[in-house]
């Protein structure tokens, strides 16, 4: 076969698929003629790769060919449309509706440290057992203050972001079993409750307090959500009701990764206020009120625009229109 006459031949047809590939909208007729010219095309490569198969004809008509069949699929663009539905409904949707889940997390947490920071404090040779006296001086006297200062504000921000989110993602990702869940909030409290009760210990409880609860609050809730939302991704499969195992894991799955990519931005505030509020010279009420006014921010948000959102039928789950790829259709 001459190559050359057969691109000279067919290159029209080429050039008008990757066209309609790239319109924003098609109408009938051009949905029509999208999928009469990929059959065509998908011909014409089979005939390449039979006869002539030239490495760079061919990688060019398996990529139009995968434009195409995404653009009949119904593969839709990210508009500022579908960000704007996201957090104004899916993303708060979901936060209502499991808001039994990461509430009940929130509050079984504090009591936990609430607990271990007293139980810590009523047995002082504990202390002793976690770390040297010259090491709790460090942490005492520079080390706590100076982890907030240490590092220029943007990589602090990024760093802190980064951390947090991971161990959000690990407390979703590792919630459809359950007990890994238990023992990364368990193990993050315990940390907590002993840096605590080293500070006040030693009198510098009003610093432990005005450097953690800037950011504290904020981001201590995004990972108790993570986890509240991860523990109903296991229930769903121990207990999936009305449906199938498969199908209640489908439909959490989905809303928890909405949730999780919600929590991206949320950990991102957190990370901002932890790098330019928690060390700035503000004055510690105003530095506190910050964090209290960004934690007031996100429950106001969920129950107003989540409990609106759920009212009206919305689950966090994906979209019908994201969803039809995924469910079976009627020929």
């Amino acid at each position: 076969m001459d190559l050359d006459a057969y691109v000279a031949a067919h290159q029209g047809d080429w050039e008008r698929l990757e066209e309609l590939t790239k319109q924003r909208r098609l109408s009938g007729a051009e949905a029509d003629e999208i999928l009469d010219r990929y059959q065509r095309v998908a011909t014409h490569l089979s005939l390449v790769r039979s006869t002539a198969p030239d490495p760079s004809l061919v990688a060019y008509l398996s990529m139009l060919l995968a434009k195409a069949r995404s653009k009949s699929a119904g593969t839709r663009t990210m508009s500022w449309s579908d960000v704007g539905r996201f957090f104004g409904q899916t993303f708060p949707a979901a936060l209502y509706r499991m808001r039994r889940w990461w509430i009940t997390v929130l509050v079984l947490d504090v009591v936990l440290v609430v607990l271990m920071g007293w139980w810590l404090l009523s047995h002082p040779s504990v202390e002793s057992s976690l770390a040297s006296p010259a090491q709790i001086r460090q942490l005492v006297g520079n080390d706590f203050e100076r982890y907030y200062s240490e590092y220029a504000a943007t990589s602090f921000a990024l760093r802190v972001w980064t951390n947090n989110f991971w161990l959000s993602a690990l407390c979703i990702a590792s919630g459809v079993f359950g007990l890994p869940v238990v023992y990364l909030l368990v193990t993050n409290m315990a940390n907590l409750a002993v840096v605590g009760s080293i500070m006040i210990r030693h009198d510098r409880g009003g610093l432990f307090f005005g450097l953690i609860a800037p950011h504290g609050l904020l981001e201590l809730t995004c990972v108790f959500v993570a986890a509240g939302v991860g523990l109903r991704l296991f229930w769903a499969w121990v207990e999936p009701g009305a449906r199938t195992r498969a199908q209640a894991l489908g439909a959490e799955g989905r809303a928890a990764l909405a949730t999780s990519l919600g929590l991206v931005v949320l950990l991102l505030i957190s990370g901002l206020i932890e790098a330019f509020v928690t060390p700035s010279p503000l004055p510690t009420w105003a530095r506190v009120g910050i964090g209290v006014l960004a934690e007031a921010a996100f429950f106001t948000y969920v129950f107003t625009a989540g409990r609106w959102a759920h009212r009206r039928g919305e689950t966090g789950d994906l979209a019908e229109a994201d969803r039809g790829a995924e469910l079976p259709v009627a020929g």
